[in-house]
């Protein structure tokens, strides 16, 4: 073997080819590596480094130092793809020989790798494989199997004979890779299709609750199979027949297996109004009795009918996780028949009493979906339940219902005084509410036009002026009464509304409420005008005026409108930029990243209300830039440096500050929030497969701390996680983490799905030194300290955060002043002498200055804080000069001792 000399020129330590454990140290791994990694190292080297390394992986027994030497061969697999037949032998044989499982799954896993990347491992190879393993590494083989690109139809030959294995794991991995074959669409004959589907249905029965669980869902998607395979009447028998098997198994002991089979009961697309009734009774219905369906006929029959009140049963679950699953199914059901829609409602209105929030939330996007399909129908049973919602101490909840209510439409006059009077208890409860409730209460008047003619005409008493004159309508009665009266007149009916005139002069007297509670619907001008135009009128004909004429305020949201419909189909394309990155086309990619800056320097052109939502989008595009040249990295078959995306060390730096910009300078919905928190998920992981250039034990806990805001951000806004999340998950539960989960889960990260859900809010600052140039500088005397006057204007600056003014010279140590929150607790804008107090002795100089927001989750090394702020900060403005000199102030001390 060649030996690479030092600057000493004696034979380095990576050289050595001794086959001791004690020459195979982490430094000479390192040095292996780079060796490896280097496109110029002559061929003789790598065949010397390859020798060596599948020397020590027979000879050595260090489990640590194996671990390396499977890391670098798969390295040098992927580097040097000629190599790939001769690594592949050699670590086939270790993984054959190995008595330890941790050794052999990652000697599988190295296997799996060259796999991938080239046709070296036959179908037969994997099979035996399968049989010769161990149970751990057979388990590990299954899950893995897509990765040693064996044939679909022997894959299911595989899978479906090992879902007889004694051990339970490996059960439950055969019949997860049965599903993911099935999503593949390769097998496709009626025959295999159906045998399948009885297999996974025998092992529903299975002893052990993750078999089942893995049953119920291969039940789904191969019964689903089975359905599309079958023609005419067979489709609808099968399609019932499957969704028996799963209402049967939601009445499992497990709660796992009952979550899992509501789970897959609400991807139902065909099912007979029959058995969706049954479902929502414990009875047998008298429907299901005089109709065919399958198992009719003695203990088939009872079989058949043992799913009868399966979304009962789910919803009365001692588990919430049960009763939240079946909340969800039923409002897919409620998709597929009005029928259905009807008799839910009961179920739907009891289970707003729930002890879990996410059950109530459900609840009642359930009836907003029925409300928006005209399938809601409530009555006066359920009116109490449902309005107490509006009082319930969650805010989401009181929104939900408040949803609701302004998509319903109300069948008598009992309904719709109750729904009145029920909103206006929130208002008394939840003074916050008002501006919502008022909206709320707009709307049913425009939708209830009679009901609301005649509920004014019994209360109008009381909208009267007191015997003083006085106004009460601070009062929410009075106020929720005038909201009504107002919107009557827009009701789309026949005859008009008569709403006493008077009405409308009272509301002018309340109009800054009632723009803030209908800012979507038009401006305070439009809304004082058409007040005025009911006011003067002298009979109903006159004051109906139909709608309220387009405004200013309306035809500026339906444009903000339509440029964030403009950005997310931008945002659209995020999906196949990254899936070019990965095959590795980073050029195309970043070629159509190039198209999309110039679209949204279109759209940053149009006049718009939403101009944070374009800043937005601007740093998330340099965002994608950064991380397709770090992903470029890590593919195997891809030299990087013929791409010259740059050094790893510098754009990882780079997209750490973008984050935690794009992160700390923009307030959204938790949907953003959760986005840039996979981001920064990934950049952990970048970093953790990256030991030489990070601290791992701080990275993971960092890694650690935001998959926790990302499960906490998804139980609040009612999210499932993406793959790459549930893989990090994982991760974080084994100690330590290996590079193969790292690259794995990296795989599962995708840009695709993501779109902005509505208007940002974008913190930002300007800062000015007034009066001063490089011709006009600011005075000071060496060495003392001296005063920078600022002019300061914030814009969306969250309370909690701590601002701090930076101030730079050269080279010299950054001197942080912090800005007093009194500063601006009442105005945006101030002005202020902050004191800088290391003046140079110079005859002038110019200082940086910037100010930087605490980013309250980045916390700083104490070692490198000096009195500064505690956490990293996130720049508003850009650095600015101040120019200061002393060269006058001496001109005159001169002049004034002459």
């Amino acid at each position: 073997m060649e030996q690479p000399a030092t600057s000493s020129g004696e034979p380095s330590q990576a050289s050595s080819t001794d086959a001791s454990d004690e020459t195979l140290t982490r430094h000479t791994l390192t040095s292996l590596r780079s060796l490896i990694i280097n496109p110029s190292s002559p061929v003789s080297l790598i065949n010397s480094i390859l020798e060596t390394l599948t020397r020590h992986l027979r000879l050595s027994r260090d489990s640590l130092i194996l671990h390396h030497i499977l890391s670098l061969l798969a390295e040098l697999a992927h580097r040097s793809p000629d190599r790939s037949a001769v690594i592949f032998q050699a670590v086939r044989s270790f993984s054959l020989s190995t008595e330890s499982p941790p050794l052999a799954a990652e000697s599988l896993d190295t296997l799996a790798s060259i796999s991938e990347n080239e046709e070296i491992c036959d179908g037969s190879f994997f099979v035996s494989l399968c049989f010769d393993s161990l149970p751990p590494s057979r388990l590990w083989l299954l899950k893995n199997a897509g990765r040693f690109r064996v044939r679909p139809y022997l894959l299911f030959t595989v899978f479906l004979g090992f879902t007889k294995d004694p051990y339970p794991y490996v059960r439950k991995a055969a019949l997860d890779g049965l599903i993911s074959l099935s999503r593949s669409g390769a097998i496709e004959d009626h025959s295999l299709i159906k045998g399948c589907y009885h297999r996974a249905v025998e092992l529903s029965g299975d002893s052990e609750a993750c078999v089942r669980v893995a049953a119920v869902q291969t039940v789904s998607e191969w019964g689903q199979m089975l359905a599309a395979s079958a023609h005419g009447m067979d489709r609808m028998k099968w399609s019932n027949e499957v969704f028996i098997k799963l209402c049967s198994m939601a009445r499992d002991m497990r709660e796992d297996v009952r979550v899992a089979a509501f789970n897959a009961i609400e991807k139902t697309k065909m099912v007979s109004v029959g058995l969706l009734l049954q479902t929502l009774s414990k009875k047998v219905l008298d429907i299901m009795k005089e109709s065919n369906y399958p198992g009719q006929g003695s203990r088939e029959q009872k079989e058949a009918f043992a799913f009868s009140g399966a979304l009962v049963h789910g919803l009365e679950d001692e588990y919430h996780e049960v009763r939240d699953a079946a909340c969800c199914t039923m409002q897919k059901l409620t998709a597929l028949s009005s029928q259905f829609s009807g008799e839910a409602i009961n179920l739907l209105t009891d289970m707003l009493n729930d002890d879990s929030m996410a059950v109530r939330l459900h609840a009642l996007e359930t009836m907003q979906m029925m409300a928006n399909r005209g399938h809601l129908s409530l009555k006066v049973l359920h009116m109490h339940m449902f309005l107490g919602s509006l009082t319930d101490s969650s805010s989401l909840i009181r929104d939900a219902v408040r949803q609701v209510l302004k998509s319903v439409k109300l069948q008598n006059m009992e309904l719709f005084r109750l729904s009145v009077y029920g909103l206006i208890e929130s208002m008394k409860s939840y003074h916050q509410d008002e501006i919502k409730n008022l909206s709320v209460l707009f709307n049913l008047g425009r939708n209830h036009g009679r009901f609301t003619e005649s509920l004014i005409t019994k209360v109008f008493n009381e909208i009267e002026p007191a015997s003083d004159g006085k106004l009460g309508f601070d009062n929410a009665r009075v106020s929720a009464f005038l909201m009504l009266a107002i919107a009557a007149p827009l009701c789309h009916v026949k005859n008009r509304c008569k709403i006493p005139v008077p009405i409308f002069s009272y509301a002018v007297t309340m109009l800054g409420r009632i723009s803030s509670a209908l800012v979507d619907e038009a401006d305070q001008d439009t809304l004082l005008a058409y007040l005025t135009h009911c006011s003067r009128s002298s009979n109903d004909h006159e004051m109906h005026s139909g709608n309220l004429l387009p405004s200013h305020a309306k035809v500026q949201l339906e444009a903000d409108c339509q440029l964030l419909k403009s950005m997310n189909d931008m945002f659209s394309k995020m999906g196949s930029i990254w899936s070019a990155v990965k095959l590795g086309h980073i050029n195309k990619g970043l070629r159509t990243l190039r198209v999309c800056k110039g679209e949204l320097a279109m759209l940053a052109s149009e006049p718009s209300g939403i101009s944070a939502s374009v800043a937005f989008a601007e740093q998330y595009l340099r965002i994608v830039k950064l991380l397709s040249k770090i992903y470029i990295h890590f593919l195997p078959t891809v030299n990087y440096c013929n791409y010259r995306v740059g050094n790893l060390d510098l754009l990882l730096v780079k997209l750490e500050r973008r984050l935690r910009d794009i992160r700390h300078q923009f307030i959204g919905q938790p949907k953003e929030e959760l986005h840039i928190l996979e981001l920064i998920l990934f950049s952990y992981v970048v970093k953790l497969l990256l030991p030489e250039i990070c601290c791992c034990e701080i990275t993971m806990r960092k890694l650690s701390a935001a998959l926790f805001q990302v499960e906490h951000l998804q139980e609040e806004a009612c999210m499932k996680p993406s793959s790459f999340v549930s893989e990090l998950k994982k991760i974080t539960a084994s100690t330590p983490c290996h590079p193969s989960l790292l690259r794995k889960a990296l795989s599962h990260f995708s840009l695709e799905k993501f779109e902005l859900s509505g208007r940002l809010e974008y913190v930002s600052a300007e800062l000015t030194v007034p009066g001063n140039n490089s011709e006009n500088p600011l005075y000071f005397v060496c060495g003392m300290p001296v005063a920078i006057p600022i002019k300061v204007k914030l814009c969306s600056i969250p309370r909690q955060r701590r601002l701090w003014l930076k101030m730079t010279i050269g080279e010299e140590p950054t001197e942080f002043l912090y800005l007093d929150t009194k500063l601006y607790a009442d105005s945006t804008s101030f002005s202020y002498s902050a004191p800088f107090y290391r003046t140079p002795k110079v005859l002038s100089f110019t200082l940086r200055i910037s100010i930087g927001m605490e980013c309250m989750s980045e916390i700083i090394d104490a070692a490198s804080r000096c009195g500064g702020p505690r956490y990293e900060l996130t720049f508003l403005t850009p650095e600015m000069d101040a120019y200061l000199s002393s060269e006058k102030l001496i001109h005159s001390l001169g002049t004034y001792a002459a």
